[in-house]
């Protein structure tokens, strides 16, 4: 679990880090992991000029590629753990958006005992496996505990030979 402030830094800096080299439009967006641990990944999106739509609502595409942060994380984190070549991939997505985002938005998924135990599977059976990721998205300065968007990502992984 991210304990202190400094933890939270580097987990950030880390996922940042990560964008900039390999998927630039996560630097972009300035994600901020809120919390990380064997249960829960939750990840923070700020509402600013570069996330916003036209109605001042954060954009789709933006709230799509922090459902992919939130959502794989955990299996990148499980996959680093394991000291193990996994390839990591999204097979599917699907996204429900209930109502507009219009504040700085939390991306939870709840899934971390069940991914490292999928991680494990696939280690296991070194074939390709997949398993549902869910993703909710939360506004809490405007909606509470609403969900604003509900996601499930198909993930797709298999060890490298």
């Amino acid at each position: 679990m991210i304990k202190n402030a400094t933890e939270k830094l580097k987990q950030t800096a880390y996922v940042r880090l990560f964008g900039l080299t390999k998927i630039p439009l996560i630097w972009f967006i300035s994600p901020v992991i809120e919390k990380m641990d064997s249960t829960q990944t939750i990840v923070k999106i700020p509402l600013k000029r570069k996330t916003k739509n036209h109605l001042n609502s954060m954009y789709f595409g933006v709230m799509c590629a922090a459902a992919d942060i939130a959502g794989g994380l955990a299996a990148m984190k499980q996959i680093q753990d394991s000291g193990r070549k996994i390839s990591l991939s999204f097979k599917d997505f699907k996204a429900e958006f209930h109502k507009r985002a219009e504040g700085d938005t939390l991306f939870i998924n709840q899934q971390g005992a069940e991914v490292k135990d999928f991680i494990a599977q696939v280690i296991e059976s070194g074939e390709r496996m997949n398993m549902p990721v869910e993703v909710i998205a939360k506004t809490p300065s405007k909606m509470g505990d609403e969900p604003v968007a509900s996601f499930t990502l198909t993930l797709s992984c298999k060890l490298k030979k």
